[in-house]
């Protein structure tokens, strides 16, 4: 964790003046420079596009605040937080203090964001007494999250409670303790390492898209600073200084003139309607939207809100809240939102229309019914079709396939509805990164145990070392006291004066009695999908229902936090469609333009499949993988030795560590599941021959069907836009 104020060491902050292009990113970080209600900005862009830079560069524009002197949690003197852990505060003369951004990386705990418990304190002086974390620091500041997206949920979790709220609350370690914590929460990430959590990307008022200029002269232009920059920073800091302060008075400025701002009636049904236009959720959006327009009048020096402010606020904050699925890539049509605003501003509030007119607006022939009454569906499912052959597909047939037509070789087909998928599982207990899917014990989870330290640093047990303490019963320094009936209070943050040791039994505390805490939750796996694409998949309704399946995995897999990776086998080899990835957009589209035809060379499909997985344990040790092989077990390439051979890869040792004989764990391998796609009366029951090879469960495409219900809307939804071939 790195903790800065705008007062940063001049060789170490490039100034926001400084930055060239951006302008949408500038406009968004300004805006809420000068009106914090907004409720922060999420940068979205590729690596290197200056995302961190900028952020970084925005706090030495935000004004200075008053603030209670040495109050960690930064009151404000004229509304001091009543319930403040320092406080009561007295009468105090007021200090200035630069605006804090404090930055939570990822791999921060949740210690470090809420606080916890002062170990020193409690281990030197013997009191009990709350140590501020992030959440405390960035108090009237500003919470800077880099790779917001890559956050572990447990923190995602505390981040909407306080922003949510507006205040932290610690309950743990029998400490009790709440404190204000209101911040602007800015966060960059790259869409390329998956998307982000719906609750939490809901919170950010604005978001931007960063990408880098494709002009020649502005990419020199950029270069060539950056090198101005790293040869002599302090010069060029003073370069351009003027500029800076230029910015800076300017949201001062703004600051002042937001209160007289005026927002029409007119204006704000123009807000409503368009947020409507675009069916976004809640009202949210339409607050926000509010207030961005409100802040862009302020920033221009206008006293009232125009309808291009309106139309630029609407640009910066509906396209991440119309996303109806986790596949929708945010985004706005600006056509369509031209067409909203022009429909608003000519609708005459007091005119709602002819009441005595019988006819409904549904009937206007020009509308979206059908003349004559006929439905839409037909038209739906013409323009389905061309979209299903638009990337050098056969044209559609004159009559529709019967079943268990062949599809020509190379042509697409759309998936079938996804489902609620069951629970897929890494057998035993893992130690990988944080996520929903298998158990796993680490530094992240709800407490069951403690044991002797097993790495440095650790996270203590304080419970577990004062009983070993106290079981060992020897004299030693240093000591801690533990008190009896001891509580934490609002007032003061600590059980009693610290100025009086606490009255009960001395302990001494010496490294041997040191206890880690044992900490058990889920993991994150690396899914790994191989999907047989040959000739015998081909059959339309059948590799309908196979990408149905295997999309519905794939947003499970989304949800419980998984790496992904797709495989595919036909004709003569294997290729591995995706490298794995956190992404799972990416293998939402790679699955959705996925040919057929050929033979199947199932022993190359897995044997591809075993040489990802080597390579990814390499570059991931502690993620443990899941492979998912979905194919009728027809091999109709290679030999029975070759499938054998393949075969070992996946069960032999080292994969997957131990796990000798579970069941979906083959012989201390890699787990895997078999999913057998046979759809004929009469089966073969191939699958479950090679998911015995596997040591692997199978199931039928039906039994991959969770028993909690039918998807929602949402799901729906994505299914009918990548049969349209509009994958995000």
């Amino acid at each position: 964790m790195a903790t800065t104020g705008s007062a940063a060491p001049a060789d170490r902050a490039y100034p926001f003046a400084g930055i060239v292009g951006m302008a949408d990113l500038k406009l968004a970080l300004l805006l809420n420079a000068v009106s914090p209600a907004i409720g922060g900005v999420l940068v979205r862009g590729e690596k290197g596009t200056a995302k961190s830079t900028m952020v970084r560069g925005l706090a030495a524009l935000l004004p200075p605040v008053p603030v209670v002197p040495g109050c960690p949690y930064s009151c404000d003197p004229a509304a001091p937080d009543p319930a403040c852990p320092a406080g009561p505060h007295g009468e105090t003369a007021p200090e200035l203090r630069p605006v804090t951004l404090a930055e939570l990386p990822v791999g921060a705990t949740e210690d470090r964001l809420a606080g916890s418990l002062d170990i020193e304190r409690v281990l030197t002086a013997g009191t009990t007494a709350f140590q501020p974390g992030l959440l405390a620091a960035a108090h009237r500041g500003v919470l800077y999250v880099d790779e917001v997206n890559l956050l572990h949920d447990h923190l995602v979790d505390l981040l909407l409670d306080a922003a949510a709220l507006g205040v932290n609350y610690v309950e743990r370690e029998g400490i009790s303790v709440r404190h204000a914590s209101r911040f602007l929460l800015v966060g960059t990430m790259n869409p390329e390492e998956g998307e982000l959590r719906p609750q939490l990307l809901d919170r950010f008022g604005l978001t931007v898209q960063a990408t880098a200029s494709q002009d020649p002269a502005e990419r020199a232009e950029v270069v060539r600073r950056r090198l101005a920059f790293e040869a002599d920073p302090a010069g060029f800091v003073t370069r351009f200084s003027a500029d800076t302060a230029a910015l800076a008075s300017r949201v001062a400025a703004a600051r002042d003139r937001l209160p007289q701002v005026s927002l029409p009636d007119a204006a704000l049904r123009q807000i409503c309607s368009v947020c409507g236009a675009f069916g976004v959720d809640g009202m949210r959006a339409d607050l926000v939207t509010a207030r961005t327009a409100i802040a862009l009048a302020a920033w221009a020096g206008r006293d009232v809100v125009t309808e291009e402010d309106i139309r630029t606020a609407a640009r910066l904050a509906l396209p991440h809240r119309r996303r109806r699925d986790p596949f929708d890539a945010p985004g706005l049509d600006e056509q369509a939102l031209d067409d909203a605003l022009r429909e608003s501003s000519s609708q005459d509030p007091e005119d709602p229309g002819d009441p005595d007119d019988p006819r409904d607006p549904d009937d206007d022939p020009g509308g979206p019914g059908r003349p004559g009454g006929l439905p839409d569906r037909a038209e739906d499912a013409d323009r389905t079709d061309r979209a299903e052959h638009a990337d050098g597909g056969t044209a559609p047939p004159s009559r529709p396939p019967g079943p268990g037509t062949q599809a020509p070789p190379g042509a697409p087909v759309s998936p079938a509805a996804p489902f609620r998928a069951r629970l897929l599982t890494v057998p035993g207990v893992g130690e990988g990164a944080p996520g929903r899917r298998s158990a796993a014990r680490g530094p992240f989870g709800r407490t069951v145990g403690a044991r002797v330290p097993q790495t440095r640093p650790f996270a203590l047990h304080l419970p577990a070392t004062v009983r070993a303490a106290a079981l060992r019963g020897s004299e030693a320094s240093p000591t801690m006291i533990v008190a009896r009936n001891s509580r934490i209070t609002p007032e003061t943050g600590h059980d009693h004066d610290p100025a009086r040791p606490a009255a009960g039994r001395r302990v001494t505390v010496v490294p041997g009695d040191l206890r880690e805490a044992v900490r058990e939750g889920r993991e994150g796996n690396l899914v790994l999908f191989a999907v047989d694409a040959s000739g015998s998949m081909a059959a339309r309704q059948r590799m309908r229902a196979v990408k149905g399946a295997v999309l519905s995995l794939l947003l499970d897999a989304y949800q419980r936090r998984d790496k992904v990776s797709l495989v595919t086998f036909r004709g003569t080899g294997a290729e591995v469609a995706l490298p794995p990835t956190s992404s799972v957009e990416a293998a939402a589209r790679r699955l959705s333009s996925l040919a057929t035809g050929g033979r199947t060379p199932l022993a190359a499909g897995l044997a591809q499949a075993a040489r990802v997985l080597a390579t990814e344990r390499i570059r991931d040790p502690r993620r443990r993988a899941l492979l998912v092989v979905v194919t009728d077990g027809r091999a109709t390439s290679g030999s029975d030795a070759d499938l054998a051979r393949a075969a070992a890869l996946l069960t032999g040792p080292g994969l997957n560590g131990t796990g000798q004989g579970r069941p979906g764990l083959g012989q201390a391998g890699t787990a895997c599941v078999v999913v057998d796609c046979e759809t004929s009366v009469v089966r073969l029951g191939l699958s479950g021959r090679l998911a015995a090879m596997l040591n692997a469960p199978c199931y039928r495409l039906d039994e991959l069907e969770a028993s909690a219900g039918r998807p929602g809307p949402a799901l729906a939804a994505l299914a009918r836009q990548l049969t349209r071939g509009r994958a995000a």
